[in-house]
């Protein structure tokens, strides 16, 4: 298939754009689908590859959703592909769909910036949490939930395979739980922000905010901002390890 015949517009032009970049005919149609229900008024540019890149400029661009295909981070190809995006639309966030949970693939990936790592394996109401929270200017990669530690883990049992698919579907569920408030406030704590910050970049109280924090670490079952961030695989730019009280 060309790339032209990849390449769709549903909506203005001056709508705000998700761009996404996939091979498969049938991932990227199903790709789009889903967004399309989720972002209900936006415009959607589905490309084959990056080489069509330039029928999207000048599109409000929001985000970027690019196939992984089987590449490591460190490919020749995947490289182009970021440095094509790049030049483009420098501003636009870039996620990695991807066929595998690749830990370590996931991890790299966050040390290049981007911002979201999607596997096929991920429930749909997870993936829509972690799209919520990346337009929200968050990161997502939940295949690093739990594997942020400050020790070692050798002293914690081995889960039976039932037992671990129980404890990452409940992790699952509590991110994907999030409203897009939640998601707001997550996106600023990630970036390092005070709840005062916080709070006057969301024209919201400081008691709002403090309400929304402790939700989340709610459904996070974590105890404080720090712990947040962690189970989320990032940590905090700035701010105070301390839980809203």
């Amino acid at each position: 298939m060309s790339d032209s015949a990849g390449t769709k517009r549903r909506t203005g032009r001056n709508a705000p754009t998700v761009i996404v970049i996939e091979h498969s005919t049938l991932a990227r149609t199903t790709v789009v689908k889903l967004l399309e229900r989720e972002l209900v008024g936006w415009n959607f540019i589905d490309l084959v590859s990056t080489e069509s890149l330039d029928r999207a400029l000048g599109a409000e661009v929001r985000l970027i959703a690019l196939d992984l295909a089987g590449r490591g981070v460190e490919s020749i190809s995947l490289q182009d592909d970021l440095a094509a995006i790049s030049a483009r639309f420098p501003e636009a966030p870039i996620t990695l769909l991807s066929s595998t949970d690749d830990v370590i693939i996931a991890r790299q990936a966050l040390m290049m910036g981007i911002r979201g790592f999607f596997s096929t394996s991920l429930p749909i109401d997870l993936a829509l949490a972690g799209l919520r929270l990346v337009l929200a200017g968050g990161t997502f990669f939940p295949q690093l939930l739990g594997t942020a530690t400050n020790g070692s883990d050798d002293h914690i049992p081995t889960r039976s395979g039932a037992e671990k698919s129980v404890h990452d579907r409940s992790q699952y569920l509590a991110l994907a739980d999030f409203t897009p408030r939640e998601a707001d406030v997550l996106a600023a704590l990630q970036s390092g922000c005070s709840n005062k910050v916080i709070a006057g970049k969301l024209n919201l109280s400081g008691h709002t905010v403090k309400m929304h924090l402790q939700h989340i670490m709610r459904k996070l079952q974590a105890q404080n901002r720090t712990e947040v961030v962690a189970r989320l695989g990032q940590r905090p730019i700035g701010g105070h390890d301390v839980a809203p009280g």
